[in-house]
């Protein structure tokens, strides 16, 4: 099953017998390939998202409202989708290293194909990919070739998001579709699900979902109900991720890694309109310090991200 590298976090492996620690970058295609190599991904793959539930802890004031998407086939909606991640490494007492991911910018067209009705809840959007650039020159040429790239989201009634689909253009080099998967796993865990009871501003809930990613983790976002105006809402946001386990199991049988410390929390605000697939504005940063060992303690892995998302319009 595919998984998503939401964090940005380079993969320790641990070599039993050298307990050597190395870094690899987390779902970056077949590392035999060249970064510029065209990626070899089926035309279309399908990424399945957890479930996300919601607890309201205050229902705000009058007047309140249920507030469910309404996502009729055939609606379009243009935005920009920025990401970024800074990472920062340092194993044992070497120097530390700047292995930070470049900033993203995607301009998206989405058209909503097909509407939730009584039968399905949920709705299916398309999404265009084009124009993609970043400051990193490398990068860049490989984002060129990933033109005309698409996916696809199916959401619910809540805004959940419960699927994820990449459709990566036959020119896209792995850089450029790993640099693409990153910023769509970003998005897609930082979306924001609503309740089902009525709700008025200063209305208040939470949102569990398990993140499946290099680490199992929970993650728990508080939104708060901050303005609305008709069917826009301004929402703010505060999120938090705990590892399910102390124990890193890596990829690929690689061994494991003890679970030293995990922090990795931060805040933002997000627009969204009720009628509308995407977010109509917003900025959320989210970060923390980590640090890994091995069983025998021998070497020590310290890391210091921060994931950055914006929406524009």
């Amino acid at each position: 099953m595919p998984q998503l590298s939401i964090s940005g976090r380079r993969v320790p492996y641990v070599f039993a017998a050298a307990l050597a620690l190395v870094t690899v970058l987390t779902s970056c295609g077949d590392p035999e390939q060249s970064p510029d190599t065209p990626s070899a991904t089926p035309t279309e793959f399908t990424v399945p998202v957890t479930v996300a539930t919601v607890e309201v802890l205050d229902a705000g004031s009058e007047p309140r409202q249920s507030l469910r998407m309404n996502l009729l086939a055939g609606t379009t909606q243009a935005t920009t989708l920025v990401t970024s991640t800074d990472v920062r490494q340092q194993i044992d007492q070497q120097p530390v290293q700047d292995i930070s991911s470049p900033e993203v910018t995607i301009p998206l067209n989405a058209v909503v194909t097909t509407a939730a009705s009584p039968e399905n809840s949920t709705a299916v959007v398309d999404l265009t990919l084009s124009g993609m650039t970043t400051p990193d020159e490398t990068l860049q040429a490989a984002l060129g070739g990933a033109e005309g790239s698409g996916a696809g989201l199916t959401v619910t009634e809540s805004g959940a998001i419960t699927a994820l689909r990449l459709r990566p253009s036959a020119g896209s080099a792995n850089s450029a579709r790993a640099a693409i998967e990153q910023a769509f796993g970003q998005a897609v865990y930082r979306a924001v699900a609503l309740p089902t009871e009525p709700v008025g501003v200063g209305a208040r809930w939470v949102v569990k979902q398990d993140v499946s990613s290099e680490i199992q983790l929970d993650q728990t976002t508080t939104v708060t109900v901050t303005a609305r105006d008709g069917d826009r809402l301004t929402l703010a946001v505060e999120l938090s991720q705990s590892p399910q386990s102390n124990v890193w199991n890596l990829a690929g049988n690689a061994g494991t890694l003890d679970i030293d410390q995990y922090v990795m929390a931060g805040s933002g605000t997000m627009t969204i309109d009720l009628n509308l697939p995407l977010p109509v504005s917003g900025e959320l940063s989210v970060g923390g310090d980590q640090a890994y060992s091995d069983p025998d303690g021998t070497s020590v892995i310290r890391q210091s991200i921060t994931n950055n998302i914006r929406w524009t319009s």
